[in-house]
């Protein structure tokens, strides 16, 4: 950009001759009318004063176009400027209003719309320079060309006084052209440079997107008061004829027009101004920029960018917060609604579900949310939450000890105070954390009479009377075993509605109707993204299976005892069927596909799983909650090795059994001549476990042998040094960036930890869970008394409405009968709207604060070189007002001499 004309850039006015400046006079005159002036004699009219500026402004001129040289390049046009043109575009530039206005009065032939060698006109000159006098001016002359790129321009310059002189122009009374962007607009107008030849935006940028991506709140503010809105993208995938024509056209401008789109609604600016609820729509454009990040992975990192942004907002609306009351209408919605209550009269924080959906972590971890969390999890326990730690944990163990008496208590009284207090959120955690350390101790002492070893060996038998086949004896459950069965059965009937009314059988076939039920009201993506969701369906999945085989086992047992009972009395010298001696039989000689022996081995899997799913409960503690999401991050990042380290793997275990397939019984041991082999051989060598000598040959084959040397030697290269400490790093890496963020992070995980037990039901643990409670009853009998009368109320409530509309309709006609038709469901869809006029209020007092708050920092934030580029620009423009001024009076002030010389020469001569 040309820099402002000041008076040190010139020679002073006595260093200009007056000789000089009266020869160069019929010269600039001559070029005037050469180039076809308008106005010829134009020059000479003027004072000497002004001689001498034109004058000077003329030698500026030339020494700045000589240092342009090839830059003229840019636009062939401005080389058939005249000097009028050159003269007017430099006054519109430099905010010279008296040449301007005296140009644009006197010269009504001037070619307004002229442009100089970058392609701007006067008006593109005015605006980026902001001289408003000088706008006002120009707007106000007719056919008038790039109003529109004049208007985006003052946008990005964030010229709030031009933009409102220029969207006062007679040509946006179309309301067409502040709407569309000139790659919508008709090309036969000349309101933008259709051919980028002087416009420095995209053509698809609209001026209420290019004022949010500059963040100019009041320039949004008022572009939205006139009508302007940014409409959102089509979906990806969207099949429609013009998204399939701008990507089969031209897919990169199709993207970028996205992008640009996207970069509008979610700045703060138009998001602030332009939503209702501007929470809920930060919230969900920010998870859809994110599903947009993983989809167009060309464009990551600007989607990520913009969902970060969304984000960001949201946290600064909560950071705005001051009272209670602004924080729950946030996290909650519409805090007049009563369908954001639960039963128990709870908030039940939608907005935060949202955000821990959409994993707002920093909005979810801030402290006015955490807050609110905190006082919802010690729900009538106000007190125990500034109390120590000794006296929480004296809370939790006798919690833990009268879990039995509590349950009872509340399963005859649940809305005594009481029962209400054990409804809490952290006294049901409490109680559920006790019923699980239970059921893990019911797991340790099943196997207490094992832990120094079994009487019963492998090959051994065992019977109480002569009859008795040994598999009676090994197949049925003890006592232990039916308590675990019975945490089982409460744990799979823990999240299922109706609890009461079903037998232990009946519970245990309902497990996975109550997983599909999770999954139904979950969706199968959201179930299957949430690791502890499979987590628990595996175990207990395991569990039922493990029970199942081994309930088959049984079954055959006895089937086969029976067969025994009703034909002997005794087995000592009897040859039985091998159906049935296979009963009789040790361990030892047990088929590998025995229900018993898969019923053990799932079991024992399960186990584990049992014991895995104590990192559920600690995100509840500030030291355990980083680890165990250190843990978590870890076994991601083992998933995503594993695909190399399976594709390594397999490769040198195929090649080395190639190898070595021809050589069984060749060799100093069995490695790599089977499958099997090749696989425990290279496995364990990861471990250091396997031997060198197992690519050895007895029979000399050298070639061979040096072969699985190099090959064995580039596998522990590969795999010990190379992939395991990749995987160490990212390891590292992970547990760096948790560390690095670890308040965050373990407040995300408590919340969600919090907000599984804010639910309602699920008060009593496994498995006081299985017994029907009177609470249940009720419930279970006013449900089926609802179901059932429901098609009754919809029969009366519609013959209702129907003969009072025939009673209106014979004086009022089918139009207004229609408008109640449509004004009831519009009440109706009033009254569960969550924009009341009590939630609007808030909003608005939380937008304006953000707003201020915006500008504050913008004004903080901006460089000194920006404003005293402004001020120099209005002391250039004085600096013309004065000279006109000068001028002017030098002019009066000779005329004064003239007359006063006049009149003593009559009076001498009289």
């Amino acid at each position: 950009m040309r820099r402002p004309v000041f008076t040190d850039h010139f020679p002073s006015e006595t260093s200009v001759p007056t000789s000089s400046v009266d020869e160069d006079c019929g010269r600039m005159n001559a070029e005037c009318e050469e180039g076809n002036s308008v106005y010829p004699g134009y020059y000479l009219r003027r004072s000497n004063v002004d001689r001498r500026v034109i004058h000077r402004q003329a030698l500026a001129k030339s020494r700045r176009l000589a240092m342009r040289g090839p830059a003229y390049m840019f636009s062939a046009r401005c080389n058939s400027l005249s000097f009028t043109e050159e003269h007017f575009l430099e006054a519109a530039e430099y905010g010279n209003i008296p040449v301007v206005r005296r140009m644009l009065e006197e010269l009504p032939e001037l070619n307004v719309n002229c442009v100089d060698y970058m392609g701007q006109n006067a008006l593109q000159l005015a605006v980026a320079n902001e001289h408003l006098e000088v706008t006002e001016l120009l707007l106000r002359k007719e056919n008038l060309a790039r109003i529109g790129d004049a208007l985006l321009l003052a946008i990005s310059k964030g010229y709030i006084r031009i933009v409102e002189a220029i969207l006062a122009h007679q040509a946006f009374a179309d309301a067409s052209k502040l709407t569309n962007s000139p790659l919508q607009t008709e090309t036969a107008d000349d309101f933008f440079a259709y051919d980028e030849d002087g416009t420095r935006f995209s053509h698809d940028i609209t001026p209420i997107i290019l004022a949010s991506h500059c963040h100019e709140y009041e320039i949004v503010h008022i572009l939205l008061r006139r009508g302007a809105r940014i409409e959102r993208p089509h979906d990806y995938f969207c099949k429609c004829n013009t998204c399939v024509y701008h990507q089969r056209h031209d897919s990169f401008s199709h993207s970028r027009s996205r992008i640009n789109a996207y970069k509008g609604l979610a700045s703060p600016a138009y998001l602030s101004l332009s939503s209702e609820d501007p929470v809920l729509t930060a919230l969900e454009l920010s998870n859809e920029l994110a599903v947009l990040a993983n989809i167009e992975k060309e464009f990551k990192n600007d989607y990520k960018k913009l969902s970060m942004q969304c984000k960001d907002f949201v946290v600064g609306l909560l950071d705005l917060c001051r009272n209670t009351e602004e924080v729950e209408a946030i996290l909650n919605g519409d805090t007049e609604s009563n369908d954001n209550f639960d039963s128990t009269g709870r908030p039940s924080l939608i907005r935060l579900k949202l955000a821990i959906k959409y994993e707002l972590k920093k909005f979810v971890a801030h402290p006015n949310c955490q807050q609110q969390l905190l006082s919802i999890w010690y729900e009538n326990l106000s007190g125990l939450r500034q109390q120590t730690t000794a006296v929480k944990l004296l809370v939790v163990f006798g919690v833990a000890v009268g879990l039995p008496i509590l349950a009872l208590l509340y399963w005859i009284a649940p809305s005594s105070k009481l029962g209400k207090i054990i409804r809490g959120p952290f006294l049901k955690f409490v109680a559920h954390a006790a019923s699980f350390t239970i059921f893990l101790g019911l797991l340790i002492m099943n196997a207490a009479d094992r832990f120094e070893g079994t009487t019963l060996l492998p090959n051994m038998t065992v019977h109480d009377h002569p009859a008795q086949l040994f598999r009676m004896k090994t197949t049925p459950f003890t006592w232990m075993e039916m308590l675990i069965i019975s945490w089982v059965i409460g744990h799979t009937a823990a999240n299922f509605p109706i609890q009461s009314f079903q037998s232990a059988v009946g519970i245990l076939s309902g497990m996975i109707w109550a997983e599909c039920k999770e999954i139904w009201s979950q969706g199968p993506r959201e179930y299957l993204l949430e690791p502890w969701n499979l987590l628990d369906f595996g175990m207990l999945a395991i569990f039922v299976t493990s029970f199942i085989a081994r309930f088959m086992a049984f079954w055959h047992a006895y089937t086969a005892q029976s067969y025994v009972d009703e034909r002997y009395t005794d087995l000592s010298n009897i040859t039985l069927p091998f159906e049935i001696e296979y009963y009789r039989l040790a361990r030892v000689y047990w088929v590998p596909s025995d229900p018993q022996l898969i019923s053990e081995g799932l079991y024992a899997i399960a186990v584990v799983l049992s014991f895995s799913r104590i990192a559920y409960i600690l995100p509840a503690n500030e030291s355990f909650g980083p680890l165990q999401i250190s843990l978590g991050r870890t076994v991601k990042d083992i998933f995503k090795f594993m695909v190399i380290f399976i594709m390594v793997f397999v490769a040198f275990m195929i090649g080395m059994f190639n190898l070595y397939s021809y050589y069984l019984g060749a060799k100093q041991n069995n490695a790599f001549t089977t499958v099997e082999e090749s696989f425990k051989t290279l496995f364990w060598a990861i471990f250091g476990l396997s031997e060198v000598k197992s690519v050895v040959i007895n029979n000399g084959h050298k070639f061979i042998e040096n072969i699985g040397y190099v090959l064995y030697g580039v596998y522990n290269v590969t795999m010990v040094i190379v992939l395991l400490n990749m995987l160490i790093a990212m390891i590292n890496s992970s547990f760096q960036e948790i560390e690095d963020d670890a308040d965050v992070e373990w407040k995300f995980a408590r919340a969600k930890l919090w907000f599984s037990y804010f639910e309602e039901g699920g008060t009593l643990p496994v498995p006081f869970n299985l017994f029907p409670s009177p609470k249940s009853v009720v419930s279970l009998a006013v449900k089926i008394k609802q179901l059932l009368l429901m098609p009754l109320h919809r029969h009366k409530d519609g013959g209702k409405e129907d003969t009072e509309l025939n009673e209106v309709s014979n004086s009022l006609g089918f139009k207004t009968i229609t408008k109640l038709k449509m004004g009831k469901q519009k009440d109706s869809n009033y009254q569960g709207s969550p924009r009341s006029s009590r939630y609007r209020r808030i909003m608005k007092r939380l937008i304006k604060r953000y707003i201020i708050k915006a500008q504050m920092d913008k004004e903080s934030d901006e460089v000194n070189e920006g404003e005293l580029k402004e001020i120099k620009q209005d002391i250039s423009s004085l600096r013309y007002e004065l000279l006109e001024e000068k001028s002017h009076e030098t002019e009066q002030f000779a005329e004064l001499m003239k007359r006063l010389g006049e009149t003593l020469s009559r009076q001498q001569n009289h």
